[in-house]
């Protein structure tokens, strides 16, 4: 009796939760009807589990025609329990992984934005260039002094050619400080999801990190088929459980019932007859 009643809990703990999950992703997915699904959700849940026991309890007495049809509605309810449950886990992944986008696209924009800067010194260090070429003209020259009075005149532009390089570079090092944040954060969610990365591996190789969200699917798949059927089959584990025990019980009321009655057996033997009564246990013995 103990195991049938804690296998009856379980099959109804598994499917209070398989219940929850469903409605809760059905809910996501229908959000303009939210309430109208968790009433359908409910009410379908329950009864699933009735249709369920019930066949079972009834199997060979039913009509075919019922028995096809309401196996086929358990198994459709089944179903839509997994989609539910399906649906759930996958929107709690994608709020998990939203913010790490997020992330990755600030750090996208990071390093477009730091190759700009870098091109803006690039440009400048040219120029600068440029302006380094014109005076060594000069002193190949030998004319030293026209080369030192080009250098005064290029005073100004060599100034502001500088400070475009400090400050493209004061950029970059502020956008790479930023971006180090960044990296921090990605790297605490790769932690997160560091069991995931490793079932990838098994799968994907050095790409794992690429495939999460495929690995993160087939890890829901799995659970979505061992969830919900799991529950069911429990259920009607724990009917056959119940209907043993209720066998062993009118097994026992009927030896109770049966108990201090004489039973009599007669052997023919040549012209005697061997009579045997036998009550509790105790056996007599003759001949007639």
């Amino acid at each position: 009796m103990g195991i049938a009643l804690l296998t009856l809990i379980t099959a109804l703990a598994i499917s209070a939760v398989a219940a929850f999950y469903s409605i809760v992703g059905l809910m996501a997915i229908f959000s303009a009807s939210a309430i109208s699904i968790a009433v359908m959700g409910v009410v379908l849940e329950i009864g699933k589990l009735i249709t369920a026991s019930w066949l079972y309890q009834n199997w060979y007495k039913i009509p075919r025609l019922l028995k096809y049809y309401l196996t086929l509605a358990v198994v459709v309810l089944m179903f839509i329990t997994s989609m539910g449950i399906f649906g759930y886990l996958s929107k709690a992944h994608i709020d998990q992984s939203k913010g790490t986008t997020e992330l990755y696209l600030k750090v996208e924009r990071i390093d477009n934005s730091i190759s700009s800067e870098r091109k803006i010194i690039e440009r400048a260090e040219k120029q600068i260039g440029m302006l380094d070429s014109a005076l060594d003209k000069y002193i190949e020259l030998g004319a030293i002094t026209k080369g030192l009075g080009k250098r005064e005149e290029q005073e100004e532009e060599r100034n502001l050619l500088n400070t475009t390089v400090s400050n493209a570079q004061l950029r970059i090092d502020n956008l790479l400080d930023e971006k180090t944040e960044y990296n921090l954060q990605i790297k605490n969610f790769e932690a997160e999801v560091g069991p995931l990365k490793y079932i990838s591996a098994l799968f994907y190789g050095e790409d794992a990190l690429d495939y999460i969200d495929r690995s993160v699917r087939y890890v829901i798949l799995i659970l979505v088929f061992v969830f919900d059927p799991l529950a069911v089959l429990l259920l009607i584990a724990a009917n056959m459980s119940f209907n043993e025990y209720n066998a062993m019980i009118k097994r026992r009321k009927s030896r109770k019932k049966n108990k201090g009655d004489i039973t009599t057996t007669v052997q023919q033997q040549g012209e005697l007859r061997k009579v045997t009564k036998e009550q509790n246990g105790v056996e007599i013995n003759y001949y007639e």
